[in-house]
């Protein structure tokens, strides 16, 4: 016995040599190493829309971001997502707004940056003295002027969760700029919409179509988010009674009700800057889109018309991000949705 238990353990090693050999020899052949890196050194003079930004001064928008570290009790990190900040924040100033940055406790807010999400224009965002500036000393909520804005945007990251909702300056600021001008929001930024409340004490969402992190992207990155946070944001966004509207996992889903544009993760923040610039009534300057961006529209493409579609959009376009299609790639394998993981990795290597 003990020997047929030998010959299988022997057996199943060189199976798993035989799989990592042949999963270092698919790795290798993607060529992964040839993508286009992101700048560490951009600046704004490296944004080419920056150029061909908007003369004169149009108003100032108000972008909101976390002051909680941690999500709850456990060790997790939350903070706001950078990516989230610094494309809305040139896409604003490219539009001639002028954009200030605030918090709930004011001062320096905890960052999360994801290495393998960032690109030109958040690395130009880190290395702008003015941007860093406004960001080491965010204003504290408590103390803004809501009349100032046209505008105010709620930064995502998992630290919303805890301190948007509920918070009495930010019922202030949206009670004052909604009437008038535009409230966006992104990923888990919506959270700051729970709570609100309009002049005739109806819940202020109750009938408006939103999105913001769905269920399925939270619970596959955290299996107990259920415990970790007070409630899950598609859930309580719902129970608010807004119309919330599910997009595919992590791709871009912006959703525009007249003056309140939302975003539904990381992806969607290029569009919602550019929807909510729309809202307050002006055309956005032209922006070539990034391979990220273009691989999103493909995956798009893909869950809307099949990989055939996607295939033919992808030789017509310009480069895409051959990581991120594989990423979607491998959560599809994750979940065992093996064709769609099979399918998603050809269009990530024709």
């Amino acid at each position: 016995m003990w020997r047929k238990i030998r010959i299988a353990s022997l057996a199943a090693v060189g199976l798993c040599l035989v799989l990592a050999l042949g999963g270092w020899a698919y790795v290798a052949s993607l060529d992964l190493e040839s993508e286009p890196q992101a700048d560490r050194n951009a600046d704004a003079a490296d944004l080419p829309f920056l150029r061909a930004r908007t003369s004169g001064q149009r108003g100032r928008i108000l972008a909101v971001v976390t002051s909680t570290p941690l999500i709850g009790d456990s060790s997790r990190k939350a903070g706001y997502e950078l990516t989230e900040l610094s494309r809305a924040y040139w896409t604003f100033l490219a539009n001639g707004y002028e954009v200030d940055i605030a918090s709930p406790l004011g001062g320096k807010p905890p960052m999360r940056l994801d290495q393998d999400d960032t690109g030109d224009a958040d690395y130009a965002f880190l290395n702008d003295a003015r941007a860093r500036h406004k960001l080491a000393n965010s204003l504290p909520l408590s103390g803004v002027d809501p009349t100032l804005y046209q505008a105010v945007y709620f930064v995502g990251g998992k630290g919303a969760m805890f301190d948007f909702p509920g918070n009495p300056a930010i019922a202030r600021i949206v009670a004052e700029i909604a009437p008038r001008g535009v409230v966006g929001a992104v990923c888990h930024g919506p959270a700051a919409l729970i709570g609100l409340r309009d002049a005739s004490g109806r819940p202020w969402l109750q009938g408006r179509w939103v999105t913001g992190f769905t269920n399925a992207e939270e619970l596959f990155l955290i299996e107990n988010a259920r415990e970790l946070f007070p409630y899950l944001l598609q859930d309580e966004l719902s129970r608010q009674g807004a119309r919330f509207v599910e997009g595919p996992v992590y791709l871009d889903n912006t959703v525009v009700d007249e003056r309140l544009v939302t975003g539904q993760n990381p992806w969607s923040t290029w569009s919602v800057a550019e929807h909510m610039v729309r809202a307050l009534g002006h055309e956005p300057v032209p922006r070539a889109r990034s391979a990220e961006e273009i691989s999103v529209q493909l995956l798009a493409t893909y869950h809307e018309a099949g990989i055939d579609a996607a295939l033919a959009m992808k030789a017509g376009a310009a480069r895409s991000d051959r990581r991120l299609l594989l990423m979607h790639a491998v959560v599809a394998a994750m979940q065992w949705r093996l064709r769609e993981a099979y399918q998603l990795q050809r269009l990530a290597r024709n």
